[in-house]
Parts: structure tokens; C-alpha cells; sequence
């Protein structure tokens, strides 16, 4: 096909873009993602390899399976009379809202900086985007937000609690304060770092009835299978569901789900390994010169160092990845993304953090 073509026929809009940077890290001490660094216990993987060994490869998957979605809920506490939807990733939910909201001159509002995947779905499905910015100290800033909403009528709004890149959680008040504006939106609580920061608006459904709540799993522990989940009213959901793609959570996903739940107290001990970890790392940074720490309720510590861009590239020579999000906002100049790991890796990373000032 010839490059003109191309050009004829794909959207100036993707044309301009780049495709969402996922680095490669062969070799490499990968701390960029937000990953778990824990994996199962032999005698679990031994079980849930057999497990995965009785699912039938050659069926498609349930669309809505019902007794997983009905042992999640319970899990996961979500109050009675609201539901749950899946999608592979938080990454498709958020797709299947903007395409379901895609109405012409819709918008949807998120403060910035924040995940980036809230203003690329946006405009892929032909949303307009408006950020507004946090204040200095990352806390939302409220008289902006309000005075943004009443100004754009959004149609969709995204808080995530914990924000990411930042990691802090957003006052609760204020947050309140937005949703009871937002009576012409659909607001989305984003709680995907949820068992990092053991506090959460679940509960809170039936409070609200323009209020949903996002999770994942991969934080969890398990990136691999790709699976997020939407819980809130009926109603919503299944407007939503019109809109996602017939078999988009694959039959090992579903079983590995299943089974987990089952085993999410090991989860869950995982989560609080990070949770001290992330502690002792942050007691760590602050006490390296040059180093800002900021507050986290995420697997993730954001820094400030004199020359990040250096630090960078300092810290790949010495074998670590981690994040640079100094070019994402101006309030992030400078700034890296360091995932809280194990002890082990760790040690690695202030190491080649240290060396790399």
C-alpha cells in the first residue's frame, strides 16, 4: 500500500499521534508500571494451573458470566442493587465510556496531570478534553473544577483516587463537592491503586446516582490477564454494555479471576508488603540530597530531582527503568515515577538513583 494512501485514508488526528509508549525492558530492573513484583506461591500457581488446564479453548467466553460477576461483587463488597462490568483492562472501560457518551460536542473533564488514557479515548471517539489543572501541591483545585463544570457541562468527569502520576488521594470533600455539581455528569471514580490506599467511594453508590467506580486488578498483582471492572446502577451499565465488544474478557481470564477470588487474601498480603514498603523507600529518597518525596497512597512514589532527564538516563545505563514524567505537565518538571517494589529491587534502584544525581 502506498504511503499516499495512508495519508487518504486514516484520520489526520491519528496521523499526527503516537502510539501509547511501552518501553522495552529486556534486561532491565522494570520499575516504570506499577507492577507487582510478588509472584504467587508454588502451591498456588501448581493450583491454578490445573485450574486453567479444564477450560474450553475451543468456546468463546461468556459474554456476562454471571457467577463470577456475582462472586466479585461479593468480594469486592459492591452494594446490593448496583452491577458490574468487565473489560479488558481499565483501558477498554474507559474506551466503551467515551464511545457510549460520544455524543456531538460532548466533552470530557479529568484534572491534569493525571492518566493519560482519560484524554486519548476522549478524542479518539470525537470527545473534547478539558484538564484542569491541580493546584501545586497536587490537590484538586476546587473553584477551578466547579467554575470548569459549570462552564463545559461534561459529560463524563474522572477522579482517580489515588491520581496517578502523583499518587495522592484527592480530598474527599472536595470530591463530594464535584459530584454534587456534576448533575449533567457522569462522574468515575478511578480507584485502580484501591488496595494501596485502603480507603474507597464503593460504598458510597448508592449516595450518588451520577457516580460510578473503576477498578483493576492489575495493580493487585495480576497485569497479566488484563482485567477491569465497573461497578454502579443497572442503569449505566447497561447503556455501556451495548457498546462493548462481544467477547472482550477470553476464557482464561475469566478462570484465573475466579480462582484468585478465592485466594485474594494473598493478594492482599502482598499489597500490604508494599504498603511498609513503600514507607521505608520513601524515608530512604527523602533522605538522599536534591531528592523531593511527595506523599503516595499508590505502589508508585513521585519524586523531584534536580535533572531528571539525567537521572534517567543515568539510572537505564545502571540497568533500572523508570519513569520520566517531567514533559507531561508542567507541574511534574523534573519529576520522576519510581515503582515501589521488593526490597531487593529496591535497594537496586536507590543505588543506581543515588549514582546517578
Amino acid at each position: 500500500m502506498s504511503a499516499s494512501l495512508v495519508q487518504q485514508l486514516i484520520r489526520p488526528d491519528v496521523l499526527s499521534m503516537h502510539s501509547y509508549p511501552v518501553p522495552d525492558a529486556t534486561g532491565l530492573l522494570k520499575l516504570d508500571a506499577m507492577e507487582n513484583p510478588y509472584r504467587l506461591p508454588d502451591d498456588l500457581r501448581a493450583a491454578l494451573g490445573r485450574r486453567l488446564s479444564e477450560v474450553a479453548l475451543n468456546r468463546y467466553p461468556a459474554p456476562r458470566p454471571q457467577a463470577l460477576l456475582d462472586k466479585l461483587k461479593h468480594v469486592m463488597q459492591v452494594p446490593a442493587g448496583h452491577d458490574v462490568l468487565l473489560g479488558n483492562g481499565s483501558d477498554e472501560i474507559i474506551s466503551m465510556i467515551a464511545l457510549a457518551c460520544a455524543r456531538p460536542g460532548a466533552s470530557v473533564l479529568a484534572p491534569v496531570p493525571g492518566f493519560v488514557m482519560y484524554e486519548m479515548s476522549a478524542r479518539l471517539n470525537g470527545l473534547e478534553f478539558v484538564g484542569v489543572p491541580l493546584r501545586e501541591d497536587f490537590a484538586l483545585d476546587l473553584p477551578a473544577m466547579l467554575a470548569a463544570i459549570e462552564r463545559h457541562r461534561p459529560a463524563v468527569i474522572y477522579l482517580a483516587y489515588p491520581n496517578n502520576p502523583t499518587g495522592n488521594l484527592f480530598d474527599e470533600q472536595a470530591m463530594q463537592a464535584i459530584i454534587a455539581a456534576a448533575t449533567h455528569s457522569l462522574v468515575v471514580v478511578d480507584e485502580a491503586y484501591q488496595p494501596f490506599a485502603q480507603r474507597s467511594w464503593m460504598a458510597r453508590l448508592p449516595d450518588f446516582t451520577n457516580l460510578v467506580v473503576m477498578r483493576t486488578v492489575s495493580k493487585l498483582g495480576l497485569a497479566g490477564i488484563r482485567l477491569g471492572y465497573l461497578a454502579g446502577s443497572p442503569a449505566w451499565l447497561a447503556q455501556f454494555d451495548k457498546v462493548r465488544p462481544p467477547y472482550n474478557v477470553n476464557v482464561l481470564t475469566q478462570a484465573t479471576t475466579d480462582f484468585m477470588l478465592e485466594h485474594v487474601d494473598v493478594l492482599d498480603a502482598q499489597a500490604a508488603t508494599l504498603r511498609a514498603e513503600r514507607q521505608r523507600l520513601s524515608e530512604a529518597l527523602g533522605a538522599i540530597p536534591g531528592v523531593t518525596v511527595y506523599p503516595s497512597d499508590a505502589n508508585f512514589l513521585l519524586i523531584r530531582v534536580p535533572d531528571a532527564a539525567k537521572t534517567f538516563d543515568g539510572m537505564l545505563a545502571r540497568g533500572v527503568l523508570i519513569k520520566n514524567v517531567g514533559k507531561m505537565h508542567t507541574l511534574l518538571s523534573q519529576c520522576l515515577r519510581l515503582t515501589v517494589s521488593s526490597p531487593e529491587e529496591n535497594a537496586v534502584m536507590l543505588a543506581a538513583l543515588d549514582a546517578s544525581l
